[in-house]
């Protein structure tokens, strides 16, 4: 237990990171209703941008600017190739992933690619985990404030229109195909600017890290609907939800490491925790009309 409670605010650190990386997520997920499966390359694109640019000497912040630019631009990829081209969003996703593998080694020059606290300034470090909590928490606020504000504006609402009801969207005049663009581009650019944070953190950039972010990401996005989803109403209390949800995720993961659980099984257990909230909603449901049937069958 002693393990576990030292290891806590590294668990908080890095489940504030993958929260960003969720509210990108979110957005396709939940608000455009669209299966994204980009994020798996759009997180390591964003960490080998970042990586990249601090070894050429460039500035922290102008480096995190251009690894939210360069995931905007794989959702831009995706968006195209989805609304232009006709292709199904979750092979669109896929095509895009495939292809950001290979744009990404190119980007590192190899798989792996070390960015030391010691030898550059960073702004969210495991070697300053209390600095990195609340440097995260920070952007976490300021991203959910900004989308709030965005989400509130007529470009929100017709994106939000979209996924609610494509038709209806049509049917109103709303131009789908860009409110479905500028969704992608704003979800892979939140993702790709998650993974600059985790390069960051963990101190290097690897052509692996986004694997299986999707699942990550939804699992943080269950978690938060599913705990908070009867309190929180608001949306950007909602996309708050969703941030803590990726909190929780990590802090549960590393209470099950703690009891001694093969790191190699890390992947299956993400997997049942993902399906187990998953579930609990339809069970949730399932139990209400039973009973409320058997209510009525007494009656």
């Amino acid at each position: 237990m002693g393990a576990f409670v030292n290891a806590l605010p590294g668990a908080i650190g890095q489940g504030l990171i993958w929260g960003i990386m969720a509210i990108g997520v979110y957005i396709t997920f939940r608000v455009l209703d669209f299966a994204d499966l980009t994020v798996d390359g759009t997180l390591a694109t964003g960490g080998a941008a970042l990586v990249m640019c601090m070894m050429g000497g460039m500035n922290i912040y102008v480096a995190m600017l251009i690894a939210f630019a360069v995931g905007c631009l794989a959702g831009l990829v995706t968006g195209i190739l989805n609304t232009v081209l006709g292709i199904p969003p979750i092979l669109a996703g896929i095509l895009t992933q495939l292809a950001l593998y290979s744009i990404n080694l190119r980007i590192l020059g190899k798989s792996n690619q070390p960015l030391s606290s010691y030898n550059y300034h960073l702004i969210a470090s495991m070697t300053s985990v209390t600095k990195a909590i609340i440097v995260v928490s920070i952007f976490v606020v300021a991203i959910i404030g900004i989308l709030y504000w965005f989400f509130g504006t007529e470009l929100g609402h017709a994106i939000r229109a979209t996924g609610c009801n494509i038709n209806m969207a049509k049917a109103n005049g709303i131009n789908t195909d860009y409110s479905k663009i500028i969704g992608l581009v704003l979800s892979n650019g939140l993702v790709a600017l998650s993974g600059g944070l985790l390069a960051q953190y963990q101190g290097f950039a690897d052509i692996n890290m986004g694997r299986g972010a999707i699942v990550v990401g939804l699992a943080a996005v269950i978690i938060g609907e599913v705990i908070f989803g009867k309190l929180f109403k608001n949306f950007a209390l909602k996309l708050l939800a969703v941030a803590l949800g990726g909190i929780i995720y990590y802090i549960v993961m590393q209470f099950v490491i703690s009891l001694g659980l093969n790191t190699d099984d890390l992947k299956l257990l993400t997997a049942a925790i993902v399906a187990v909230f998953l579930g609990i909603p339809y069970l949730r449901s399932r139990y209400a009309e039973t009973h409320v049937k058997s209510k009525e069958v007494k009656e």
